[in-house]
């Protein structure tokens, strides 16, 4: 991104000197087109700003909706990119505005609700920790906030793929697929306190094959299905008072955008929730596991 780095602090100091942005507006400001400057010089390959088309825009907008992001969080991602191109017009570093007739989401219909940080904890506060099915439930819903994984995953999780000594889950995904996923303190602990206090009290004692080294277990010894997991996730946003429709993919959605809307790399957050490169769809987008683990550590809520 740090071609264009010079033409983006001149932008950012304009919106705060010129037009009196607030410094939470400036912060996010800077944050969207970070992510959208290096998207653009690192993905597609453009280092000339005149060179950048309504189709490379498009591309970084269906990366941010794959990802989950809000319908509000897109249209301010379009207003940024917008205003930023104005602006090159204007400096003339450009002349034209491809973001010039790019319009913004509708209101859907039916999309996703994401959780704010808040409303995940209040859910997080509601299983007893006293007894052994709010331990093993408390594990099961800071796990899927703290690493974005499927219902499908989560239900699929085997106790020999949690590497807690470098603080990573190893999740198999679509198409048989592994990606080590960075899990989170908060998250081990209270994976770490299940495995040792609540998960031998589920485990069927006669048949213990039952379980099939399967990491959720239900009260016969078996693993969870994906609709327990729901109900799970549902009884304990009742409980919490959330008025939202919440189901377990809301955590994955939520998980995705805090961490963008924080300020994550694009490409770590891609890599964390086992999506492959729109641009590059024939291989994965490999990032360094050190580098998982410091943007999921500085950027997710309860990490």
């Amino acid at each position: 991104m740090k071609v264009f780095e010079s033409e983006l602090r001149r932008y950012l100091q304009f919106i705060k000197l010129e037009k009196g942005l607030a410094e939470n507006s400036v912060n996010s400001y800077e944050n969207d087109l970070n992510r959208y400057l290096k998207f653009i010089s690192e993905e597609i390959r453009v280092n000339d700003l005149s060179g950048i088309t309504l189709t490379h825009i498009e591309q970084y907008l269906d990366v941010l909706t794959e990802l989950g992001l809000t319908v509000s969080s897109i249209a301010r991602n379009i207003s940024s990119i917008r205003s930023f191109h104005e602006f090159l017009i204007v400096e003339g570093f450009s002349e034209a505005n491809p973001a010039e007739l790019m319009e913004l989401p509708k209101k859907a219909k039916k999309l996703p609700e994401i959780l704010d940080p808040e409303e995940v904890g209040r859910i997080l506060d509601a299983p007893d920790r006293e007894k052994n099915a709010g331990i093993r439930d408390a594990a099961i819903i800071e796990c899927l906030y703290a690493t974005g994984m499927r219902v499908s995953e989560l239900v699929d999780l085997q106790t020999d793929r949690l590497f807690f000594e470098i603080g990573f889950i190893r999740v198999i995904g679509k198409g048989n697929k592994e990606r080590l996923v960075p899990v989170g303190e908060i998250a081990q602990q209270s994976i770490e306190h299940y495995l040792e206090v609540a998960r031998p009290h589920f485990l069927n004692q006669d048949n213990p094959e039952k379980a099939k080294n399967k990491l959720f277990l239900n009260q016969r010894g078996g693993p969870l299905t994906r609709m327990s997991i729901w109900n799970i996730v549902n009884r304990y946003a009742d409980e919490a008072g959330i008025k939202k429709n919440v189901y377990p993919h809301i955590f994955r959605h939520s998980f995705a955008t805090h961490l963008l809307e924080g300020g994550a790399d694009l490409r770590a957050v891609q890599e964390m929730l086992g999506h492959v490169s729109i641009i590059t769809t024939e291989i994965y987008t490999h990032v360094d596991r050190s580098l998982l683990h410091q943007v999921h550590k500085q950027f997710h809520p309860r990490a």
